[in-house]
């Protein structure tokens, strides 16, 4: 499955244990895990991704710059706004990813910079693996 993204002004990619996608428009400095807004994810899509699959590659373009991470899947995921991808095994409804290889402060610095305009658009491509 895939959907697309929008940059802002404050996207930091500085936390350490986190990713996270959300539909809401707008983002405070406090969201220093988001790399996104505006994402347009089918929720029902991906809830049949959770069923099928164990664990998920999410794959981040920007221009022609991508990033990748890996990460288990965390069956109890049931969130329509946010996802949350986690180095850590702490889940909640709001939680795709469990155990990933990276967290916002790993994402590509080129990356993250295109992602400070509001104007620019990514792609994250989240791919099912077993």
């Amino acid at each position: 499955m895939q959907f697309n993204i929008s940059g802002h002004e404050n996207v930091l990619s500085t936390h350490r244990n986190t990713i996270e996608f959300t539909k809401d428009t707008e983002l405070s400095l406090k969201g220093d895990c988001i790399l996104g807004v505006n994402a347009d994810f089918d929720h029902n899509e991906l809830m049949e991704l959770v069923k099928q699959c164990s664990k998920i590659k999410v794959i981040i373009t920007v221009d022609d710059l991508k990033e990748e991470i890996t990460a288990e899947i965390n069956k109890d995921f049931d969130d329509k706004r946010e996802i949350v991808i986690r180095k850590t095994d702490f889940v909640s409804k709001r939680t795709l990813g469990i155990k990933a290889d990276k967290a916002a402060i790993d994402v590509n610095r080129d990356l993250v910079d295109k992602l400070k305009d509001s104007n620019v658009r990514g792609i994250v491509e989240i791919i099912g693996l077993n």
